[in-house]
């Protein structure tokens, strides 16, 4: 993987995020957790490139993203989105997902951990975090849909990160 930065990508961040998804991977090479999202934001915030996503705290990798204030986003050729969609599903707590077949795990010039298999990564560290507050909705149906309807535990948390290093294939 070659480092640019990432004002020279040239891919379409509400496509990658939304419909090729990211994996959200957290830990040491001796102890991580990946998830897949397809919530989140790429842009520019306090003078610096920012990652935005949103993890619900019953997640496995939200414990680790909490521990080590650090994460990376993993972006992949469509031909894994079979493989992400378990890693969106199962629980780390569940399975051994880091030696899930089909991802090779590899461990950064950072220490992230990212996979061999990725076309594009960030290397993001944690600069401000908070909790999805049902109060602080102004589109009520928002929250209806996303957590009333359709509970699937508490509001998510948001990390805002700075994007430390970028790595392209």
């Amino acid at each position: 993987m070659k480092e640019i930065n990432p004002i020279e990508i040239n891919d379409n961040f509400i496509k990658l995020i939304a419909t090729d998804w990211m994996l959200v991977t957290s830990g040491t090479s001796d102890n991580f957790n990946m998830m897949t999202a397809s919530w989140g934001g790429i842009g520019e915030l306090w003078g610096k490139h920012v990652a935005t996503i949103y993890v619900r705290p019953e997640r496995y990798t939200d414990t680790f993203i909490s521990d080590t204030h650090r994460f990376t986003l993993s972006f992949f050729d469509n031909d894994k989105k079979k493989i992400l969609g378990i890693m969106g599903k199962e629980s780390g707590r569940n399975f051994d997902k880091m030696h899930f077949e089909g991802l090779t795990a590899k461990t950064l010039p950072t220490g992230q951990i990212t996979f061999e298999e990725a076309r594009l990564v960030f290397d993001c560290k944690v600069l401000y975090t908070d909790t999805l507050s049902p109060e602080k909705f102004l589109d009520k149906e928002s929250l209806a849909k996303w957590y009333n309807e359709a509970p699937g535990g508490s509001l998510h948390n948001v990390y805002i990160a700075e994007i430390v290093k970028t790595w392209i294939k």
